[in-house]
């Protein structure tokens, strides 16, 4: 799967000198087209360079990492991947609410960490070309464009946005992915491993907190625009589309 990947620009934003070096030279040897910034403020200035994944450190001079992860993940879906010596469970929650793709502790294994961008990398492109969601028993209908709808709701896929009633609704990569697979399999129950696997493309590890915090983030965002609950939850298995 690298071979696919050669080439694929990575932007590096991390202070520490020698760590930022290091992730450079490993990364080049694999075949990555490197960028680095030892700021945050510098981070945000040179995703003009278009990088299709940013390695980020979260303790950094200017704009910190969380401020960083907001920017970028306001303006687009380019996958982010946290390495940082915060490792406490709450951090981690709070990155994924943010819309980080990843998180690796410090100090890590370049080889787990190339391994973690050779898989970033391969599901942005998947899901930039077309994507490989899961046929499933959609009541909705599909658009030309591919856009789905069911009730309030049109879903694309290609763009990656949702709109409730003709009004656009704000969700993170994750979170449209969880939405996106449940409106297209209406009348199946999905349990947190089957979600945690298709949405992180990675083995579920039973972090029942990350599905839990994406699951709640959606119905929020979802209750702004509509009185109905979409995502119904099936108690001992996981959670489903409301068919009600």
């Amino acid at each position: 799967m690298r071979g696919e990947n050669m080439g694929a620009k990575i932007l590096i934003v991390e202070d520490d000198n020698y760590i930022n070096n290091m992730i450079k030279d490993a990364l080049e040897i694999a075949g990555y087209d490197c960028i680095q910034a030892f700021s945050g403020t510098e981070g945000l200035l040179l995703m003009k360079e278009a990088p299709e994944l940013v390695i980020l450190d979260l303790m950094l001079p200017g704009k910190n990492g969380e401020e960083v992860i907001k920017q970028i993940k306001s303006e687009g879906d380019t996958p982010v991947i946290v390495v940082s010596a915060k490792d406490s469970v709450d951090s981690k929650i709070e990155l994924l609410r943010l819309g980080a793709d990843d998180y690796l502790t410090k100090p890590f294994d370049i080889k787990e960490l190339e391994v973690r961008v050779e898989v970033r990398l391969r599901r942005y492109r998947e899901a930039h070309n077309g994507g490989n969601a899961p046929s499933g028993d959609a009541s909705g209908s599909a658009g030309a464009s591919g856009a789905i709808t069911y009730k309030e709701l049109t879903i694309d896929p290609d763009s990656f946005s949702l709109k409730v009633n003709d009004t656009p609704v704000e969700l993170t990569k994750h979170e449209f992915r969880i939405l996106e697979l449940l409106v297209k399999n209406p009348n199946r129950a999905f349990t947190k491993q089957n979600i945690y696997e298709y949405v992180w493309d990675d083995s579920y590890l039973g972090e029942d907190k990350t599905i839990n915090v994406h699951i709640s983030n959606i119905r929020k965002k979802l209750k702004t625009v509509t009185a109905f609950d979409y995502i119904e939850t099936v108690w001992g298995i996981g959670f489903k589309l409301n068919t009600k």
